[in-house]
């Protein structure tokens, strides 16, 4: 069964168009990268399937509950944004303790969570008695991650999730991110960093101008490139973004020019 469907979702600001008919399924349990450029429409695609901003037509589901009804989704979803929402007066320990009584967790449980994840991360619990005022945009990354996942959702949104953070802790984080999918959480991961998608993305969507103009396998969409010849995910990516040609796919997977455009 999809954890996320989408049919003709879209949205408009006035006379913007933001996102345009997204029709998407993402499977459970699968990692599904989500790339796009800049003002692609990518965060406001998250933001409708979390809840956090209402469609101007279309419909969607996530974890079986409309995307229109923020209570029923709510239990289903954990949202890492690009800004996450951190009390800076607080430190790791008291914000993820207040994350968890908004959930009704099990104060137990979820310490033990919290602490297993953050000893995971390389928080230690010097770092993370300390206020979050002090941290770096690495540490708070990572207090952004445990909260996102703490309740154990079915359907995870992670929005450039290794930002700020050293090698070391972004590795760690796609062993968790590829651990979550192997338990059957559904991953929804936007990143600008193409090696993330390609190691650890089951299926991938490539956002332009708020259309969904590709799908597939990592190793698919690499090879729809005009020539026909196996290249890289980066360059697969320009190509599909190309401002001089609109490329879509065809039947048989293949990418193929479907409009010229301006500039």
């Amino acid at each position: 069964m999809p954890s996320i469907e989408t049919t003709d979702l879209t949205k408009r600001f006035g006379d913007t168009v933001a996102v345009e008919t997204l029709n998407l399924t993402v499977d459970t349990g699968t990692v599904f990268g989500f790339l796009g450029p800049n003002g692609a429409g990518k965060t406001t695609t998250m933001r409708m399937l979390t809840g956090l901003t209402r469609p101007t037509r279309g419909r969607g589901t996530v974890g079986g509950a409309d995307v229109t009804d923020r209570d029923a989704l709510r239990p289903h979803i954990g949202y890492l944004p690009e800004e996450p929402p951190l009390y800076d007066h607080a430190t790791a320990y008291e914000q993820l303790e207040y994350a968890a009584g908004l959930r009704d967790l099990d104060p137990t449980v979820a310490k033990e969570r919290v602490d297993s994840l953050l000893d995971r991360l390389d928080l230690p619990p010097e770092d993370a008695s300390t206020r979050i005022s002090d941290y770096s945009k690495g540490m708070r990354q990572k207090v952004a991650f445990v909260q996102a996942v703490l309740h154990d959702p079915s359907v995870v949104f992670l929005d450039e999730p290794t930002s700020g953070l050293d090698p070391r802790a972004a590795r760690t984080l796609r062993s968790l991110v590829a651990e979550l999918a192997d338990d059957g959480t559904t991953v929804f991961l936007s990143t600008h960093i193409l090696p993330v998608v390609e190691e650890v993305a089951d299926t991938v969507g490539i956002l332009y101008d708020g259309e969904l103009v590709a799908e597939g396998t990592p190793g698919e969409l690499e090879q729809r490139a005009e020539t026909g010849e196996t290249r890289s995910l980066e360059d697969a990516f320009l190509e599909l973004t190309t401002d001089e040609e609109r490329v879509d796919v065809d039947a048989d997977g293949r990418a193929v020019a479907t409009e010229q455009r301006d500039g």
